[in-house]
């Protein structure tokens, strides 16, 4: 199995940056895609910006731009800075991993979340 622990999360005014941690342990596939996604209440959950093993990325229109997802494959460890906040990023951040090769693959892991919370 695969464990993800989130940090980094917490309250800042409008245009404020956060950066976000998740690391993961367990049963870690050397291809694989590390990603953060996000859920407001009332909303579903959506894609913020993913990055694979080989450092390709992926993101939301709203995150490009002012938001940076990167990884530290020794470490296992995937990390998002976010700049410029606004309060529409309001939300809990969710790290997610998925295994991109083997038994596994295509299996999603999520971490528990950690919150977000932007004021103007």
């Amino acid at each position: 199995q695969v464990q993800l622990v989130e940090s980094g999360g917490g309250s800042v005014q409008a245009g404020g940056s956060l950066r976000l941690s998740c690391r993961a342990s367990g049963i870690i596939f050397s291809i694989n895609t590390m990603g953060w996604y996000r859920q407001a209440p009332g909303k579903q959950r959506g894609l913020v910006a993913s990055i694979t093993s080989g450092g390709n990325t992926n993101y939301a229109d709203s995150a490009n731009g002012r938001f940076t997802i990167s990884r530290d494959n020794a470490k296992n460890t995937v990390y998002l800075q976010m700049n410029s906040l606004k309060p529409e990023d309001t939300a809990a951040y969710f790290c997610q991993y998925r295994p991109d090769s083997g038994a596994y693959s295509g299996i999603n892991y999520w971490g528990r979340g950690t919150q977000v919370t932007v004021s103007s």
